[in-house]
């Protein structure tokens, strides 16, 4: 046994050093990815009829610019100053109970099995492709145009309306009267009046909406500083909505003049007629008061 020296202090132990610092510091820096948020199916539906409540007004807009005949204004300015001359405040709202009831089929359909089937088929912790993100978003909007299309048809007829003659109006009291009273003077059929077109709408618009939302958002998130923030969310969906709305505008167009039309017409013989009296500037009709309305 070494001999000690009296009074002498106790030995200091040598540090111990964490099993982390033999990490590289690449290792040490790894941020750890936090786990996905599962929200409620109905979550996409409640928030785009809270939305709908607010840009209404210009979507009832931009249904009248893509159905616009005879004198009336040819811009979005006119067009809001003609309703509100012609049928007051109110009437910027006409048809906003068949547009929640759209919102409540349509948007839940599509944001919720957009989520399910994206949360289904990304691994935890990583991040979707695009490929991926386009193919369900596409199908999640194709089944929610179909599970919307008769609340859409009431809502296009209910906002075209007051625009019509008197003796061609329908005067449908609120969405759901609209849509029995199709039901009950046309027949099933009539629910389903323009769903091919407003089905392929649908996924198109999800497709160019969701997919390239994740896809800025992401590349917001990487290249620039703002992180998981509001902000990256509120510039994300403006470029997601700009990207959609051109996508659409086309699609929009015969969507709205085969579901507001009175006889029925083939979808090539309606877009030669379009395109014969109004030339190629009918496809983007609207477009101005539709991207203000979904780029928000």
């Amino acid at each position: 046994m070494p001999p000690t020296t009296p009074n002498a202090p106790p030995p200091v132990p040598a540090p111990v050093l964490a099993a982390s610092d033999d990490r590289p510091k690449k290792q040490q820096k790894k941020a750890v990815i936090p786990r996905q948020i599962h929200y409620p199916f109905w979550f996409g539906g409640s928030a785009s009829s809270m939305a709908a409540c607010v840009t209404h007004p210009l979507d009832l807009v931009k249904v009248r610019l893509q159905l616009r005949s005879g004198d009336a204004p040819k811009n979005m300015g006119g067009t809001f100053m003609h309703i509100y001359k012609t049928s007051g405040p109110t009437g910027l709202y006409n048809g906003l109970t068949a547009s929640l009831l759209r919102q409540m089929t349509y948007s839940t359909v599509r944001f919720g099995v957009y989520e399910d089937l994206k949360r289904r088929y990304t691994p935890e912790g990583t991040k979707p492709s695009l490929p991926l993100l386009i193919g369900l978003s596409s199908f999640s909007g194709f089944l929610g145009g179909i599970s919307g299309n008769a609340a859409d048809v009431t809502n296009v007829r209910m906002q075209q309306d007051a625009a019509l003659s008197a003796g061609a109006r329908r005067h449908y009291k609120h969405g759901l009267d609209g849509m029995f009273r199709m039901l009950r003077e046309e027949g099933v059929r009539s629910w389903f009046r323009g769903v091919w077109p407003n089905s392929t709408r649908a996924a198109l618009m999800n497709a160019s909406q969701l997919a390239s939302y994740d896809t800025f958002k992401a590349a917001l998130m990487t290249h620039t500083p703002l992180g998981d923030t509001t902000t990256t969310h509120f510039a994300a969906s403006l470029m997601a909505g700009f990207v959609a709305t051109t996508i659409c505008s086309p699609v929009d167009v015969i969507k709205s003049r085969v579901m507001s039309a009175h006889t029925k017409q083939g979808l090539v013989s309606l877009i030669s007629e379009i395109y014969a009296k109004e030339g190629v500037t009918w496809m983007f009709k609207g477009w101005v008061p539709a991207f203000l309305r979904l780029g928000p």
